[in-house]
């Protein structure tokens, strides 16, 4: 397990990285670099998805209460994430119980623009993200929901029986020049994009916090046996009292496959720092 310091020199750095100031040197083994350089360094179509649960798997009580599973470290590490992205996605449902400001404010850094998937056009637009003149926000909704007044672009797009497709998703907000994306939550929403296929990283961080019964973080399509479980390669990381599972759910040949994925790295990199990128 690799323990994460993070130095002002180090995070000013990785900033550098995302607005393409610096590239990525292969040279640099630090444990922050390997574990943000892949998402500050991507260009097009990296998807990262962050979990925060307990020890026993769960991310909420049965009431619904989710605040404060992560330590002080692995909050500032969700910040981190938000800062390097374009934009973080939730759904309906986060906002609704938790009213979530998902600006960046534990560290220093941009806050991204806040997407909300709202099928079928539940909010009301009262809710606090709507009027805290934070970063912008997009609401995508199916093509059906009702017309409702937002401070906030919406977006319809078509919505099968099994609700809006992940990839329209992320192909309109590519179209608005968000690439980078942060998938915070739900459970529900997490799931849909990993078993579509879209996840590139899966950042869960565990909390020595044992909540007995309430959501999982992650519900798959169930199999019949353990040798169809995904087995992705991990690295491990302290993060204060939490401990992170940086997943890679995509090989850097796959993502140049399905998506075009560039990722900016100077010419004297370790290729093993990288190859999961």
């Amino acid at each position: 397990m690799r323990n994460l310091h993070m130095t002002d020199r180090l995070w000013t750095k990785l900033l550098s990285i995302r607005d393409g100031k610096d590239a990525l040197r292969r040279k640099e083994a630090d444990p922050a670099l390997m574990l943000y350089g892949p998402i500050a360094a991507a260009r097009d179509g990296f998807v990262i998805a962050q979990v925060g649960q307990s020890l026993d798997g769960r991310v909420a009580t049965p009431t619904g209460d989710a605040r404060d599973i992560s330590g002080p470290d692995g909050l500032a590490h969700l910040h981190r994430c938000r800062a390097l992205v374009d934009a973080v996605i939730v759904g309906v449902g986060t906002v609704q119980n938790d009213n979530p400001r998902l600006s960046v404010r534990e560290v220093k850094g941009p806050s991204p623009t806040r997407v909300i998937i709202d099928c079928k056009g539940e909010l009301t637009g009262h809710e606090g993200l709507f009027n805290d003149d934070g970063a912008p926000v997009i609401v995508i909704q199916g093509h059906d929901a009702p017309a409702t007044s937002y401070r906030a672009e919406v977006i319809k797009l078509q919505r099968g029986a099994g609700g809006l497709d992940p990839r329209d998703i992320l192909d309109c907000l590519a179209e608005r020049g968000l690439k980078r994306i942060l998938v915070e939550g739900g459970a529900r929403t997490i799931s849909r994009f990993i078993d579509a296929g879209l996840v590139d990283r899966l950042h869960v961080a565990i909390a020595p916090l044992i909540i007995g019964s309430g959501p999982c973080g992650i519900s798959l399509p169930p199999i019949a046996r353990l040798c169809n479980a995904h087995r992705p390669q991990a690295d491990i990381y302290g993060l204060g009292s939490d401990v992170l599972f940086d997943c890679c759910l995509k090989p850097q040949s796959d993502l140049n496959v399905r998506k075009g994925q560039e990722i900016r790295v100077a010419d004297d990199a370790p290729a093993s720092i990288y190859a999961n990128a």
